[in-house]
């Protein structure tokens, strides 16, 4: 498993969201407070982030731990960024595609993570191969379940879908072809972000006021203003607010333990 968040806000530093916070993802990685599966995040990091009047995300990533990168240090304190999209990894499977494997994949305007596991990768998925285009699956960033999530996911936003209907629809797709897997999806294009909570803790902290919204797989610090995302959950959110909406119409998620400031709307079909 993994920790991942992502932020909308004023152009700040990178630091301030990932290494500055008592609980932030540099602590996360090694100290997970609310991760359900796995322990420490060692197999490399990532973060993408959107210069201002740039719509296409610039991306650093390595394969080690984001503990011991000094360079992520200085690049965190020194660049700042509107939007931001960061993840650290716990693999499920061995593998050779060092940073290629780390999280975010991206691909146009989007950034993507993928917090969780198919199960049964890789026979689960072979059915679903069909649905993707021969070119889509010669690229695939790096021999991993993550990477064809990503696929799934970037096939459905190629074809003009929004980005929650995108998670939702690639989310049902999975969980049909692989029953079990854990899909904690994250998504953003830098204006918005899109998040599935399915099988692991998902977080939000939205603060319309100072136009500013952080999801995240955790909390960074202890403010009162986060809330938990029930778990079947899509979330959708731009610097102005947060929706909620249930992944699984025929089992609507149990009320969370932090209900959410804002209603549930229409399931996503």
């Amino acid at each position: 498993m993994c920790r991942h968040i992502a932020v909308l806000g004023p152009d700040a530093p990178l630091g301030e969201s990932l290494v500055v916070p008592p609980y932030a993802l540099v602590r996360q990685s090694w100290a997970p407070r609310y991760m359900r599966n796995g322990t420490v995040s060692a197999d490399g990091f990532g973060v993408g982030w959107y210069a201002p009047g740039d719509p296409l995300p610039a991306r650093y990533r390595r394969a080690g731990p984001i503990w011991g990168d000094e360079s992520f240090a200085d690049l965190a304190r020194v660049v700042r960024a509107p939007a931001l999209l960061a993840a650290v990894r716990d693999a499920t499977f061995a593998g050779a595609d060092a940073e290629a494997a780390a999280a975010p994949f991206a691909g146009g305007p989007w950034l993507f993570s993928h917090n969780g596991a198919l199960t049964g990768w890789p026979d689960s998925a072979a059915p679903l191969a069909p649905l993707l285009p021969p070119g889509a699956l010669l690229r695939l960033a790096a021999q991993s379940d993550s990477a064809f999530v990503w696929a799934l996911v970037e096939h459905r936003l190629l074809a003009g879908e929004p980005m929650g209907r995108a998670l939702a629809g690639a989310v049902t797709t999975l969980v049909q072809a692989a029953p079990g897997s854990r899909l904690n999806l994250l998504l953003t294009d830098g204006a918005a972000v899109a998040a599935t909570a399915w099988g692991d803790s998902l977080w939000y902290l939205a603060d319309p006021g100072a136009r500013r919204t952080v999801v995240a797989s955790e909390p960074y610090d202890d403010d009162p203003r986060w809330r938990e995302v029930c778990d079947r959950t899509l979330l959708t959110a731009d610097r102005t607010g947060v929706t909620l909406s249930p992944l699984d119409p025929q089992s609507p998620p149990a009320a969370s333990s932090r209900p959410s400031r804002f209603p549930l709307k229409e399931p996503v079909s």
